[in-house]
């Protein structure tokens, strides 16, 4: 299908708007208002959730049928956008830069296109819009769960998209099986005893049992978890002590735990707790442990996976089609996906020559994601619900 050149700068007009007043985390209060007040403009029923920000809407069709979800997360992060759009955000310090103002455009002009195309009228069963808050700090998804939003009606196939920089615009990739990591943040207290740096002999070092342990833990993935499987274990930060000559009485560890699948997860989960309790012992200090599940692993369903892939080669043709490979990095999809059969795909988004990072302070993209995202998803509508 091809948008009319009307809803393509409708949309660049609603994701340059959205990118202009990013919100943070479970603050996304103008957001969610501004969702809520498109999709009262196009007639589509809609309300916001009790307690959070983040809002649904429900397009229902002219017969009984099935009900498919489509979901965009509408956070930004805590970074302050460099480069000089005339786009370029208003608010200091928080910027969309990893393409959540294009998610929330493109399910906003799935519902326009829906609504407008008629096609809403031909739907057997109906079309859900979770609009997500909170996916950059991994709680918006499980807190929509919570509130019921994959019933009334019950969702029976869920769907989502990131945009995908390393590829140009035009491009769609989908995977099969898992797709993201699991992500587990642990934080560690190891304290020992102070002194002074030239006897520290009177003392029990935690920085030294600090490096003992960060340097045991590059083993743990290498020498426990399968060579075929993915897994990491990362220390992100260690602080300890305030003076070159003094030992500290405690040292602080934070890190985070990546794995593909549950069983992987619970091994690096175990073996962490086991390293930890073996260093403690040898280094006569004590630890204070705490790990927290943010993500699960996200799955793809096989069907539904193939079912985009259809979707997607029938609106940019096969050529442009790709099997994406699973990351190390998480998503909070993972939750709806694992409440209904679901898949997510990735849209090329690169501007030509330009190949910028998610997360990264100068990350733009090229508009014309925006027109994709939204044909392959009115083509996967077309395709369950038709």
């Amino acid at each position: 299908m091809e948008l009319s050149p009307d809803t393509r700068d409708w949309l660049s007009q609603v994701r340059r708007e959205l990118h202009q007043d990013p919100e943070l985390s479970l603050k996304e209060e103008r957001t969610t208002g501004r969702i809520l007040d498109l999709l009262y403009e196009m007639g589509v029923e809609a309300h916001g959730l009790e307690g959070m920000t983040g809002a649904v809407g429900l397009i229902p069709g002219n017969a009984e049928g099935p009900c498919l979800a489509i979901r965009a997360d509408i956070d930004a992060l805590p970074i302050s956008e460099q480069g000089e759009a005339p786009y370029k955000s208003q608010n200091p310090g928080v910027m969309h830069a990893c393409g959540h103002d294009a998610h929330t455009a493109i399910l906003l002009g799935v519902a326009r296109e829906v609504v407008s195309s008629g096609l809403a009228a031909k739907m057997k069963g109906s079309l859900k819009l979770l609009f997500q808050p909170a996916e950059e700090i991994g709680q918006g998804a499980r807190m929509m769960v919570e509130r019921g939003v994959m019933d009334q009606p019950k969702v029976d196939r869920v769907l989502a998209a990131h945009v995908a920089p390393k590829r140009p615009a035009g491009q769609v990739g989908f995977t099969v099986g898992q797709s993201h990591a699991s992500n587990d943040i642990f934080s560690l207290r190891i304290s020992g005893k102070g002194a002074h740096g030239a006897r520290p002999q009177e003392g029990v070092d935690p920085i030294v049992a600090s490096a003992n342990l960060v340097a045991a833990l590059q083993s743990v993935v290498a020498r426990n978890l399968n060579p075929l499987e993915a897994g990491v274990i990362t220390v992100g930060r260690l602080a300890a002590g305030s003076a070159s000559n003094v030992i500290p009485d405690h040292a602080e560890l934070e890190g985070c735990i990546r794995a593909m699948n549950r069983p992987a997860q619970e091994l690096l989960q175990r073996r962490l707790r086991e390293l930890v309790e073996g260093n403690a012992a040898a280094f006569g200090v004590t630890s204070e442990l705490d790990i927290r599940e943010v993500f699960p692993a996200c799955h793809n369903d096989p069907e539904v996976a193939a079912f985009m892939q259809a979707a997607a080669e029938a609106v940019v043709g096969p050529e442009n089609v790709y099997q994406a490979s699973p990351v190390t990095g998480s998503e909070d999809f993972a939750f709806f996906s694992a409440a209904a059969p679901g898949a997510m795909i990735r849209l090329g988004c690169s501007p030509a020559g330009d190949d910028t990072p998610l997360h990264a302070s100068s990350f733009d993209l090229d508009e014309k994601v925006l027109a994709v995202g939204v044909a392959v998803f009115v083509q996967a509508v077309a395709s369950y619900l038709g």
